[in-house]
Protein backbone atom coordinates (compact mmCIF):
# COMPACT_ATOMS: atom_id res chain seq x y z
CA UNK A 1 0.00 0.00 0.00
CA UNK A 2 2.83 2.38 0.90
CA UNK A 3 4.54 1.68 -2.46
CA UNK A 4 1.27 2.43 -4.28
CA UNK A 5 0.93 5.77 -2.45
CA UNK A 6 4.46 6.69 -3.41
CA UNK A 7 3.78 5.73 -7.02
CA UNK A 8 0.66 7.96 -7.10
CA UNK A 9 2.55 10.84 -5.51
CA UNK A 10 5.40 10.55 -8.02
CA UNK A 11 2.98 10.34 -10.93
CA UNK A 12 1.12 13.45 -9.74
CA UNK A 13 4.41 15.33 -9.27
CA UNK A 14 5.62 14.50 -12.78
CA UNK A 15 2.28 15.39 -14.31
CA UNK A 16 2.17 18.76 -12.55
CA UNK A 17 5.82 19.52 -13.29
CA UNK A 18 6.17 18.31 -16.86
CA UNK A 19 2.65 18.42 -18.16
CA UNK A 20 0.64 15.68 -19.84
CA UNK A 21 2.46 15.71 -23.19
CA UNK A 22 5.95 15.44 -21.72
CA UNK A 23 4.83 12.75 -19.26
CA UNK A 24 3.43 10.73 -22.17
CA UNK A 25 6.71 11.14 -24.02
CA UNK A 26 8.68 10.04 -20.94
CA UNK A 27 6.48 6.97 -20.58
CA UNK A 28 7.04 6.09 -24.26
CA UNK A 29 10.82 6.37 -23.85
CA UNK A 30 10.69 4.13 -20.77
CA UNK A 31 8.63 1.44 -22.52
CA UNK A 32 10.76 1.50 -25.69
CA UNK A 33 13.93 1.38 -23.60
CA UNK A 34 12.60 -1.62 -21.68
CA UNK A 35 11.95 -3.49 -24.90
CA UNK A 36 15.08 -2.41 -26.77
CA UNK A 37 17.01 -5.52 -25.76
CA UNK A 38 16.12 -8.35 -28.12
CA UNK A 39 16.23 -11.43 -25.93
CA UNK A 40 15.67 -15.05 -26.97
CA UNK A 41 15.31 -18.28 -25.03
CA UNK A 42 16.78 -21.72 -25.67
CA UNK A 43 15.38 -24.57 -23.55
CA UNK A 44 17.16 -27.88 -22.97
CA UNK A 45 18.15 -30.40 -20.33
CA UNK A 46 21.87 -30.20 -21.22
CA UNK A 47 22.76 -33.64 -19.84
CA UNK A 48 25.53 -32.72 -20.56
CA UNK A 49 26.08 -29.44 -22.45
CA UNK A 50 27.89 -30.34 -25.69
CA UNK A 51 29.41 -28.77 -28.80
CA UNK A 52 26.11 -28.95 -30.66
CA UNK A 53 24.48 -26.87 -27.94
CA UNK A 54 27.38 -24.42 -28.04
CA UNK A 55 27.07 -23.94 -31.79
CA UNK A 56 23.34 -23.31 -31.44
CA UNK A 57 23.96 -20.70 -28.73
CA UNK A 58 26.56 -18.91 -30.85
CA UNK A 59 24.21 -18.96 -33.84
CA UNK A 60 21.30 -17.52 -31.85
CA UNK A 61 23.51 -14.75 -30.49
CA UNK A 62 23.94 -13.53 -34.05
CA UNK A 63 20.20 -12.74 -34.06
CA UNK A 64 19.56 -11.47 -30.51
CA UNK A 65 21.26 -9.20 -28.00
CA UNK A 66 20.88 -11.63 -25.10
CA UNK A 67 19.96 -15.28 -24.70
CA UNK A 68 18.23 -17.03 -21.84
CA UNK A 69 19.45 -20.62 -21.54
CA UNK A 70 16.71 -22.42 -19.62
CA UNK A 71 17.98 -25.56 -17.91
CA UNK A 72 14.88 -27.72 -18.04
CA UNK A 73 13.92 -30.63 -15.79
CA UNK A 74 16.06 -28.90 -13.19
CA UNK A 75 14.72 -30.98 -10.31
CA UNK A 76 16.10 -34.22 -11.75
CA UNK A 77 19.56 -35.70 -11.27
CA UNK A 78 21.30 -39.02 -10.54
CA UNK A 79 19.26 -40.82 -13.20
CA UNK A 80 20.62 -42.51 -16.32
CA UNK A 81 18.94 -39.94 -18.57
CA UNK A 82 19.50 -37.07 -16.12
CA UNK A 83 22.81 -37.74 -14.35
CA UNK A 84 23.76 -34.14 -13.52
CA UNK A 85 22.17 -31.72 -11.07
CA UNK A 86 20.87 -28.32 -12.11
CA UNK A 87 23.82 -26.67 -10.37
CA UNK A 88 26.28 -28.89 -12.22
CA UNK A 89 24.65 -28.17 -15.56
CA UNK A 90 24.66 -24.44 -14.89
CA UNK A 91 28.35 -24.64 -13.96
CA UNK A 92 29.33 -26.54 -17.12
CA UNK A 93 27.36 -24.15 -19.34
CA UNK A 94 28.87 -21.13 -17.59
CA UNK A 95 32.41 -22.43 -18.05
CA UNK A 96 31.84 -23.27 -21.72
CA UNK A 97 30.42 -19.81 -22.43
CA UNK A 98 33.27 -18.17 -20.54
CA UNK A 99 35.74 -20.02 -22.78
CA UNK A 100 34.01 -18.53 -25.81
CA UNK A 101 33.75 -15.03 -24.33
CA UNK A 102 29.95 -14.92 -24.67
CA UNK A 103 28.84 -15.42 -21.06
CA UNK A 104 28.01 -11.71 -20.48
CA UNK A 105 25.26 -11.96 -23.11
CA UNK A 106 23.62 -15.03 -21.59
CA UNK A 107 21.33 -15.79 -18.66
CA UNK A 108 21.43 -19.38 -17.34
CA UNK A 109 18.26 -20.21 -15.42
CA UNK A 110 17.02 -23.51 -13.93
CA UNK A 111 13.39 -24.34 -14.73
CA UNK A 112 11.71 -27.35 -13.09
CA UNK A 113 9.13 -29.47 -14.91
CA UNK A 114 5.47 -29.17 -13.96
CA UNK A 115 4.14 -32.09 -16.08
CA UNK A 116 1.02 -30.08 -16.97
CA UNK A 117 1.33 -28.85 -20.54
CA UNK A 118 -1.27 -26.09 -20.30
CA UNK A 119 0.71 -24.22 -17.61
CA UNK A 120 4.25 -25.04 -18.75
CA UNK A 121 4.78 -21.81 -20.72
CA UNK A 122 3.68 -19.78 -17.69
CA UNK A 123 6.17 -21.77 -15.63
CA UNK A 124 9.02 -20.90 -17.99
CA UNK A 125 8.01 -17.23 -18.12
CA UNK A 126 7.85 -17.09 -14.33
CA UNK A 127 11.39 -18.39 -13.90
CA UNK A 128 13.15 -16.36 -16.59
CA UNK A 129 13.88 -12.78 -17.61
CA UNK A 130 11.53 -11.31 -20.22
CA UNK A 131 12.09 -12.74 -23.74
CA UNK A 132 10.42 -12.43 -27.10
CA UNK A 133 11.84 -15.18 -29.31
CA UNK A 134 11.79 -18.91 -28.60
CA UNK A 135 14.41 -21.09 -30.30
CA UNK A 136 13.50 -24.76 -30.42
CA UNK A 137 13.05 -27.74 -32.74
CA UNK A 138 11.20 -29.81 -30.16
CA UNK A 139 7.62 -30.19 -31.48
CA UNK A 140 5.78 -29.91 -28.15
CA UNK A 141 7.84 -26.91 -27.00
CA UNK A 142 7.14 -25.13 -30.28
CA UNK A 143 3.43 -25.95 -30.17
CA UNK A 144 2.97 -24.71 -26.58
CA UNK A 145 4.72 -21.39 -27.23
CA UNK A 146 2.89 -20.89 -30.54
CA UNK A 147 -0.49 -21.49 -28.92
CA UNK A 148 0.39 -19.02 -26.17
CA UNK A 149 0.54 -16.35 -28.87
CA UNK A 150 2.97 -13.94 -27.20
CA UNK A 151 6.21 -15.20 -28.71
CA UNK A 152 7.99 -15.58 -32.01
CA UNK A 153 9.06 -19.21 -32.39
CA UNK A 154 12.07 -20.06 -34.55
CA UNK A 155 13.85 -23.30 -35.47
CA UNK A 156 17.52 -23.87 -34.79
CA UNK A 157 19.90 -25.58 -37.24
CA UNK A 158 20.88 -29.13 -36.40
CA UNK A 159 24.62 -29.68 -36.00
CA UNK A 160 25.24 -33.35 -36.80
CA UNK A 161 22.42 -34.28 -34.43
CA UNK A 162 23.22 -37.99 -34.43
CA UNK A 163 26.74 -37.26 -33.21
CA UNK A 164 26.28 -34.14 -31.09
CA UNK A 165 23.70 -35.63 -28.81
CA UNK A 166 23.64 -35.87 -25.02
CA UNK A 167 22.24 -39.39 -25.40
CA UNK A 168 25.20 -40.37 -27.57
CA UNK A 169 27.62 -38.83 -25.06
CA UNK A 170 26.11 -40.76 -22.17
CA UNK A 171 26.25 -43.98 -24.23
CA UNK A 172 29.92 -43.39 -25.04
CA UNK A 173 30.72 -42.80 -21.37
CA UNK A 174 29.06 -46.09 -20.45
CA UNK A 175 30.88 -47.95 -23.24
CA UNK A 176 34.24 -46.43 -22.36
CA UNK A 177 34.47 -44.69 -25.75
CA UNK A 178 35.73 -41.21 -26.62
CA UNK A 179 33.05 -38.80 -25.42
CA UNK A 180 35.28 -35.80 -24.75
CA UNK A 181 35.49 -34.92 -28.46
CA UNK A 182 31.78 -34.06 -28.36
CA UNK A 183 31.88 -31.52 -25.53
CA UNK A 184 33.79 -28.28 -24.85
CA UNK A 185 37.11 -28.86 -23.07
CA UNK A 186 35.86 -27.13 -19.94
CA UNK A 187 32.83 -29.44 -19.79
CA UNK A 188 35.02 -32.55 -20.11
CA UNK A 189 37.21 -31.31 -17.26
CA UNK A 190 34.21 -30.47 -15.12
CA UNK A 191 32.52 -33.85 -15.63
CA UNK A 192 35.71 -35.60 -14.57
CA UNK A 193 36.23 -33.30 -11.58
CA UNK A 194 32.80 -34.11 -10.14
CA UNK A 195 33.15 -37.84 -10.79
CA UNK A 196 30.47 -37.74 -13.45
CA UNK A 197 31.82 -40.74 -15.37
CA UNK A 198 31.75 -43.01 -12.31
CA UNK A 199 28.35 -41.63 -11.29
CA UNK A 200 26.78 -42.50 -14.65
CA UNK A 201 28.25 -45.99 -14.61
CA UNK A 202 27.06 -46.56 -11.03
CA UNK A 203 23.54 -45.55 -12.05
CA UNK A 204 23.37 -48.56 -14.40
CA UNK A 205 24.20 -51.02 -11.62
CA UNK A 206 21.65 -53.00 -9.66
CA UNK A 207 21.62 -55.01 -6.46
CA UNK A 208 19.25 -57.60 -7.93
CA UNK A 209 20.55 -61.12 -8.08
Amino acid sequence: MECWKRHKTLSAFLLNTLGHEKCLRLHTVWVVGWNMVKRGIFVGRFQPFHLGHLRVVKGILKEVDELVIAVGSSQYSHEIDNPFTAGERISMIKQALEEEGILPRCWIVPVPDVHVHMIWVAQVVGYTPRFGVVYSNEPLTRRLFLEDGRFQVKSVPFHERKVFSATEIRKRILRGENWKELVPESVARFVEEIGGVDRLRDLTKTDRV
